[in-house]
């Protein structure tokens, strides 16, 4: 798992790292089970503190995005669990706001608009 940290983007770092993380387990690029790194070795590879990977991990796991399992580590939580659920739906509503924005711009009717996500929800 690689990930990019600002220092200047006015974001805080345990915030860009819950971002990434969570963006990356949304996407499925981090499956179910599969463990984080260690809280050291993610501050040393990152140069910060340990207590801002801690941060970023317990507020990831209060989300039902990760799990805290103490002295083994931290793991990706399944997506079918019911915190993991309401993320995604609200990954989509944000996304299908972004569309309908988009084909209101367009002049798409809301017929052919729900016409393209039924093809793209089969296509995938």
């Amino acid at each position: 798992m690689k990930l990019i940290i600002s220092s200047v983007s006015g974001e805080p770092i345990y915030e860009q790292i819950k971002t990434q993380i969570r963006t990356a387990v949304l996407d499925g690029d981090l499956k179910a089970g599969e463990a984080l790194p260690s809280l050291r070795k993610l501050a040393k590879e990152l140069r910060i503190s340990v207590l801002t990977v801690t941060r970023a991990y317990n507020e990831l796991a209060d989300e039902g995005v990760v799990q805290n399992i103490q002295g083994k580590g931290t793991f990706v939580m399944d997506r079918g669990n019911e915190l993991m659920k309401q993320q995604l739906e609200a990954q989509i509503r944000a996304n299908l706001a972004e569309a309908s924005r988009a084909a209101k711009a367009a002049d798409v009717p809301l017929e052919r608009l729900g016409e393209m996500l039924v093809e793209e929800y089969r296509a995938n």
